[in-house]
């Protein structure tokens, strides 16, 4: 189990302050201001206490084809599971029947293909539809 970083585990007029922490769990969103699900997700990540939270606009900034994969990877999803169909030309392209390679490079070049919101932590990752989905990785 990797180690976390650590600020105020415990309060205690016993220790002093420098040696009180509390756990940081680090969380990555790839969110999509546009989207009330991604807000709500997000909204649950800001505020829950011990989150380091690296929020990524993934329509500005996409992430690459062998982060996706590992992304759906590790939330156990395929990424044509992953893929945005509403919305989009995903059906009329036959992205849902494509390979993985296929739908992967398809999300690069055109980001709106990416179903939202995507959270990674140490503790996994997931697509957190519906926003709740996000407690189980925290």
């Amino acid at each position: 189990m990797p180690r976390m970083p650590y600020r105020r585990l415990f309060k205690s007029s016993r220790f002093p302050e420098s040696l009180q922490m509390e756990a940081i769990l680090k969380a990555t969103i790839w969110h999509n201001p546009a989207c009330g699900t991604s807000r709500k997700t997000l909204a649950i990540l800001q505020d829950t206490p011990g989150v380091e939270l690296t929020v990524v606009e993934y329509l500005r900034n996409p992430p690459s084809a062998e982060k996706l994969a590992q992304l759906y990877r590790q939330a156990g999803i395929t990424p044509q599971a992953a893929l945005r169909l509403r919305g989009t030309d995903a059906e009329e392209r036959g992205l849902p029947q494509a390979s993985d390679a296929a739908v992967l490079a398809a999300m690069v070049a055109d980001p709106k293909l990416i179903e939202r919101p995507l959270v990674e932590t140490e503790k996994g990752a997931a697509l957190c539809r519906p926003q709740e989905k996000v407690l189980d990785i925290l």
